[in-house]
């Protein structure tokens, strides 16, 4: 099975390869719906798999998985989804965003779809309840919207005479409003003021800290989303450069150079996923399986970052940090 298969463009239409044999075995088959590329979270497939293994299965022993990534093209995700849905698949597993999670429910009311997502599930359409999501829907939620607030506070906290701060959203997510909406009013209470700048792929990246080098805050606020997040190398760098302190949704940012993060475990929500997937294979019904909520918050701090960057981390962090990076 290639795990990498990649939508093929063709005089404008859209082609995508089955594996050899998929259409000769009686095995349920995944559908997997993810914005990026495989490589984009390093790990996240990895924890489903996990999870699959958790409830008994196994890809190629016992189940198939077809698996279609739109990259940064979102205008193909309703083509992808519609697909899946052609293709009559077990069970769809929106791996990555809120947008996806939104195609997939939009195109089907029959065939049960397990999302992993940062947004409010309920605010986003995809479920009437948490405990009681009912019809075809399931899923996991980060709740990443809810921690904006205590996210721009964190960064105060490493930068106290800071005012003017850089956000970079991706308009595009299904969240960005709310997001956007949030973090205003978290300024407000902070006293702080906001330059929000938009990016959707790595041109507009590049525009939006060309802009920060012309209009320099004093730190950066990168909001939570997938297709941001698959940038993460380019974006660090670009920090690295400027020299302005920055505050990141995820650890792998944090490891890869950034200075902080603030989130829930995102590898632990794919590995669950994996077994919400496993067990709707075996004849639970999506509506009658909680959307599941993270219980823990990890704080990361790269103290090599903080000293490149001047920063004196506050014992009072550094003792609530749950890892360190020397």
């Amino acid at each position: 099975m290639n795990r990498r298969a990649i939508i093929t463009l063709l005089g404008g239409a859209a082609t995508w390869p089955l594996a050899a044999g998929a259409q000769q075995t009686r095995m349920p088959v995944i559908g997997l719906l993810a914005e990026g590329t495989p490589d984009s979270e390093p790990g996240d497939l990895a924890a489903f798999y996990q999870g699959l293994r958790e409830v008994g299965y196994v890809e190629g022993q016992n189940v198939q998985i077809d698996y279609r990534w739109s990259g940064e093209q979102r205008d193909l995700l309703l083509a992808l989804t519609a697909d899946l849905v052609r293709r009559n698949v077990t069970v769809i597993y929106t791996a990555r965003g809120s947008a996806v999670a939104q195609a997939a429910k939009a195109a089907t009311s029959s065939i049960p779809i397990v999302f992993r997502i940062g947004g409010d599930p309920i605010k986003l359409g995809l479920v009437a309840s948490l405990n009681h999501p009912g019809g075809n829907v399931t899923g996991i939620t980060f709740f990443s919207n809810v921690i904006t607030a205590k996210r721009l506070e964190l960064l105060r906290d490493f930068v106290p005479d800071a005012v003017d701060i850089a956000v970079l959203i991706n308009p595009n997510n299904a969240n960005a409003d709310m997001d956007a909406a949030d973090l205003q009013t978290a300024a407000r209470a902070l006293g702080l003021r906001l330059q929000v700048l938009s990016a959707t792929s790595e041109r507009e990246i590049d525009a939006a800290f060309a802009a920060m080098a012309q209009n320099r805050p004093a730190a950066i606020f990168v909001v939570a989303d997938a297709n941001l997040f698959s940038h993460r190398d380019q974006m660090i760098a670009h920090v690295a450069r400027l020299r302005i302190p920055a505050i990141y949704p995820r650890r792998e940012q944090v490891v890869a150079g950034g200075l902080v993060s603030y989130a829930t475990d995102a590898l632990a929500s794919s590995r669950v996923a994996g077994t919400y997937v496993g067990r709707i294979l075996k004849g639970e019904k999506p509506g009658d399986l909680p959307v599941q909520q993270p219980t823990k918050f990890n704080l990361v701090i790269n103290l090599k970052t903080a000293r490149a960057l001047g920063i004196q981390v506050p014992d009072r962090l550094l003792g609530l940090a749950d890892e360190v990076i020397e």
